[in-house]
């Protein structure tokens, strides 16, 4: 089964970079400046439960090494409907998220060529060429689509480092400034935290491939550390940076708040590095997320609980149907999204897929705790871990508030009927492949 791995350590890492650095850091900066050193410490302690749930995901990559990531260890530790409700979610909020991307990309791309912003359907069309251009190079094979996440990552980065770096060499850094906001800084900071943490998701696309990583046990918890700590090094420069180099009030109301420091700071060549960057960022960002869809729906339908034909690999090993129905609804979803009429409802769905990808983390921190007493060796390390991520999950879910909670509970609860008719039409599940000794 080797022969065909081909996710190595810096592939992997980049996945998990990749999935976690998309559009958000190029606006993060403005929606924290109201918040001061408050949200600086929030986004610090984002950051400190980030690598929580990527530790804590590690040491499910040692014990489960299969495909499917959140889903795989759901069902492994819970049987198959806890398994499918994580996988139907999480696969909703992939292809959900793969619109909101592709638009994401489009929007920078105007920056480039006004008349991409000038014109809705050369818009759409935009969305639609970079969102199928992932489908293609996913269904090419997982080695292509490590390949060109690799190469996103550096160059997504390498901008934001510059610019970064440039803030720090030539401006003298001070404490972020005062909160705009009033209120309790105890309040203000909880609340802070859960708005923080969304710039980390993503980062569990780095198990997410586990039986094309060499040697998964090994590279995929150090690619899910050392990607985190990358991801949170960069957003915290960035945010450090953005503050001692535009004005606070100034940068809340940014429309581009990273753009306009990469201005402040290297003139036109900084916006246009910027810029750049963004580009690349939500395109890596694109390929990653195309890339969970079809795998997390692969293992899903390997196991009997999505139809057979997800679990269809092509000679490369890509899982093409899977991939091509992602990039589908995607498509359907992103026209939607061009109806004007349809905005609140847009920005909402965009909310909703954000919180159904935490509860999965929930799901997998129980699944470690849950594993561990099977195996009848209670790991410390590991329970406290585990422990502080499904705590981190649980505060931010509640923080996003009753009606965003409420209905994605109903989501999740939406795939029981999908369950029970796949259930009684589908034949015995295929063996997943060995997991490793717990």
């Amino acid at each position: 089964m080797s022969e065909h791995r081909s996710l190595g350590f810096w592939r992997t890492w980049s996945i998990c970079v990749g999935g976690a650095i998309g559009a958000s850091v190029f606006m993060m900066p403005a929606v924290l400046a109201p918040y001061g050193y408050l949200g600086t410490l929030s986004l610090a302690a984002a950051g400190a439960g980030a690598l929580s749930i990527a530790m804590m995901l590690g040491d499910l990559a040692r014990r489960v090494p299969i495909t499917g990531g959140c889903y795989a260890y759901t069902r492994e530790a819970f049987g198959d409907l806890a398994g499918f409700l994580i996988g139907w979610g999480f696969w909703i909020s992939m292809w959900v998220s793969c619109a909101s991307i592709a638009l994401g990309f489009a929007a920078y791309a105007g920056g480039f060529v006004p008349a991409i912003a000038a014109n809705a359907q050369l818009s759409a069309a935009t969305a639609l060429a970079v969102l199928w251009a992932a489908v293609a190079i996913n269904n090419a094979g997982v080695r292509e689509s490590g390949i060109v996440s690799l190469v996103a990552a550096f160059l997504k980065i390498a901008p934001i480092l510059i610019v970064g770096l440039a803030g720090v060499w030539w401006f003298t850094p001070h404490l972020p400034p005062a909160p705009l906001v009033t209120g309790s800084p105890i309040a203000i900071f909880a609340s802070v935290f859960a708005l923080a943490f969304w710039n980390f998701v993503g980062i569990e696309a780095g198990a997410i491939a586990a039986e094309e990583v060499v040697d998964p046990a090994r590279t995929i918890p150090r690619a899910l550390v050392a990607g985190t700590v990358t991801v949170g090094g960069v957003y915290l420069l960035v945010n450090v940076v953005a503050l001692n180099v535009v004005p606070q009030d100034v940068l809340a109301a940014s429309s581009t708040p990273l753009a306009d420091v990469g201005r402040a700071l290297l003139g036109s060549t900084g916006a246009v590095l910027i810029s750049a960057g963004a580009l690349i960022s939500t395109a890596g960002c694109l390929n990653v997320s195309i890339l969970e869809t079809g795998q997390t729906s692969m293992a899903t339908a390997r196991d009997g609980l999505f139809p057979a034909a997800f679990a269809r690999l092509s000679p490369r090993r890509s899982p093409v149907f899977a991939n091509t129905i992602a990039g589908v609804l995607a498509s359907l979803l992103l026209l939607l999204s061009f109806d004007a009429t349809l905005v609140g409802a847009w920005t909402f769905i965009s909310l909703l897929a954000t919180v159904t990808i935490v509860i999965p983390y929930a799901a997998a921190a129980l699944a470690s705790i849950a594993l561990q007493r099977r195996a009848g060796a209670s790991r410390p390390r590991e329970t406290v871990v585990a422990t502080v991520a499904f705590a981190t999950c649980v505060w931010i879910i509640v923080s996003s508030g009753f009606e965003a909670v409420g209905w994605g509970v109903a989501l999740l609860l939406a795939g029981l009927p999908v369950y029970a008719v796949l259930r009684r039409s589908s034949p015995a599940a295929a063996p997943s492949p060995p997991t490793a000794s717990v």
